[in-house]
């Protein structure tokens, strides 16, 4: 079964009967110039307009990116220890892939073992360059507890301390996936559903700082908000509070409950 709203196609049905929206960036270029008054019925915009509003558009997406609560994916990568004090993590690097801004969690994985007896042992990640360079002896060779990631342009680096030794041992970092932008005004994107009212109001009140005859009304403001917080409550993934290991403390014992808290 499929359909079409204009070239806003509904259609295929990969699992359980669920619909995939397939949309270019001209249909979301299109919809949001006539949301802001700037095209009529049968209009066509202009070339320059449409190439400005897709930078517009791709700008907004990279900021997205940034941002944990828009992405609704976590992806895990890894790569074998070597034995060096670095990681390069960037399309063409160790872990290749799109360089991330920053890396959500990591662990490392003891593999001699074998199968299904892998072991995994998190990592603390530190924060900060300045974090890192307390360090008295980076060049230390054990088992590692914490690493860094520093998220250099093209090619981020991770450093894991102690460093691990080769063979045997992979490295594994957990970081967001990404909104992939559009190239040109056919190119295409699958997103969840709900992805596609966010992206075309929250563009068309961005095109009131690009084009001054757009009207940029309450209605589409509030739309543009309440289409955010949806996306928002969907993808929130809040982990579990954990205390400093310096600031625990055991359980003490109350003689009028008869319990420990």
């Amino acid at each position: 079964m499929s359909g079409a709203i204009g070239t806003f196609v509904v259609g295929q049905t990969p699992i359980g009967g669920a619909y995939v929206q397939t949309y270019t960036a001209g249909d979301i270029i299109n919809l949001a110039l006539k949301s802001a008054g700037l095209l009529g019925v049968g209009q066509s915009a202009l070339a320059q307009d449409k190439a400005d509003t897709l930078s517009m558009l791709n700008g907004m997406i990279g900021q997205w990116n940034r941002r944990r609560w828009m992405i609704w994916h976590l992806i895990d990568i890894a790569a074998e220890t070597t034995g060096a004090q670095k990681y390069s993590v960037g399309i063409g690097g160790d872990f290749d892939v799109v360089r991330p801004d920053q890396i959500e969690a990591a662990y490392f994985r003891q593999v001699i073992t074998g199968q299904p007896n892998q072991v995994d042992y998190p990592l603390t990640i530190i924060k900060s360059y300045e974090d890192y360079a307390l360090i008295a002896l980076k060049s230390l060779v054990s088992w590692p507890a914490w690493i860094f990631y520093d998220a250099a342009q093209p090619i981020g680096y991770v450093y894991p301390w102690p460093i691990p030794q080769a063979s045997g041992y992979f490295l594994h970092l957990v970081i967001k996936d990404t909104i992939n932008g559009f190239a040109s005004l056919t190119s295409s994107v699958n997103l969840p559903p709900e992805y596609f009212e966010t992206i075309w109001t929250n563009l068309t009140v961005r095109l009131g700082a690009l084009f001054p005859g757009a009207v940029i009304t309450d209605q589409l403001k509030g739309l543009a908000v309440s289409s955010l917080e949806t996306i928002k409550s969907a993808n929130a993934q809040i982990p579990n509070l954990q205390m400093p290991p310096g600031l625990g403390r055991g359980g003490l014992y109350n003689i009028y409950s008869d319990q420990v808290y």
